[in-house]
């Protein structure tokens, strides 16, 4: 299986388990309009990267994708809900996601902030539930990291840095510090998470976390180089918005030539953290090439 097929299998995957949690039956008595909305936000978008990164890690350790569907899942609540608050006029006030209009534009500010709520409280029920792993000591490690990895030393966190950048005067270290905590925090997490579902070492986790760190770096380089150099029909929202609001990114630092040479570098310094998992880490090295190569 290629990467792609690779890739697009786990997404439906995720998709099926997303319907099933979605529902009446599965949550109980949500407001129509309210399930409605975390439906629009959860469904039928996105690449499905972080969850196919726990898929690929726990694969690692021989667990099956079956089993590892509920914390890809629980993880992908907390992005969607991550998306719908960022597209908030109060944040950063984006009209288009995915190609279509952002959840308080197909509903409103005050159903937009209600859903993201109730996908980031449902990332913890699925955690928290035996479906995520059998062992509740196992559940219980992915809630705390998940739950770091969501918050104000996490991706809150790097949310706050964010809205406070425009009109600093940020250097390298900060610009990298906001990136590793708003979007890297939840990408170490889903390749921290398959380790944890294995019930693997210190030694391996820490290895997980190194390539995590590496991927996501590579990951919030590649979306600052396309906002600046993509085309918004292809990358599915506006772009160039890093520029009008005068927001720090290594690209404003340095420039799109040095920006592409460290985008290279965090590639190497991916794969070398996967080395101690050969021959079994195709799928991510696959992954990591496609996170660097990406267009959309």
């Amino acid at each position: 299986m290629t990467f792609t097929e690779c890739l697009e299998a786990h997404a439906r995957s995720v998709e099926e388990r997303f319907e099933i949690w979605l529902t009446p039956e599965k949550l109980g008595a949500v407001p129509t309009r309210l399930l409605s909305a975390m439906r629009y936000a959860a469904l039928g978008g996105g690449k499905r990267l972080r969850p196919f990164l726990v898929i690929e890690s726990a694969r690692l350790f021989g667990i099956p994708v079956e089993q590892a569907l509920d914390a890809a899942v629980a993880l992908e609540c907390v992005h969607c809900y991550s998306l719908v608050h960022d597209d908030l006029p109060a944040m950063d006030d984006d009209d288009m996601r995915r190609g279509r209009p952002t959840v308080h534009k197909a509903f409103n500010e005050a159903t937009a902030i209600l859903a993201g709520d109730a996908l980031l409280t449902l990332a913890f029920e699925i955690v928290a539930s035996p479906g995520a792993h059998p062992n509740p000591a196992v559940r219980a490690a992915l809630a705390l990291s998940l739950a770091k990895a969501s918050g104000g030393a996490g991706m809150a966190g790097g949310q706050m840095l964010d809205l406070e950048a425009p009109g600093k005067i940020l250097g390298e270290a900060d610009v990298r510090m906001l990136q590793k905590m708003k979007t890297g925090a939840l990408i170490t997490f889903a390749c921290e998470a398959g380790g944890i579902l294995g019930e693997t070492t210190d030694s391996k986790l820490a290895g997980l976390r190194n390539f995590g760190n590496a991927l996501g770096a590579a990951f919030q380089l590649a979306d600052d180089l396309l906002d600046a150099e993509g085309d918004a029909a292809v990358v599915g929202k506006a772009t160039g918005k890093d520029q009008e609001a005068g927001k720090a990114t290594l690209v404003s630092l340095f420039g799109k030539e040095t920006a592409h040479a460290k985008l290279g570098e965090l590639k190497e310094e991916a794969l070398a953290a996967l080395a101690p998992f050969k021959p079994n880490e195709k799928m991510l090295a696959d992954a990591t090439g496609f996170v660097v190569a990406r267009k959309f």
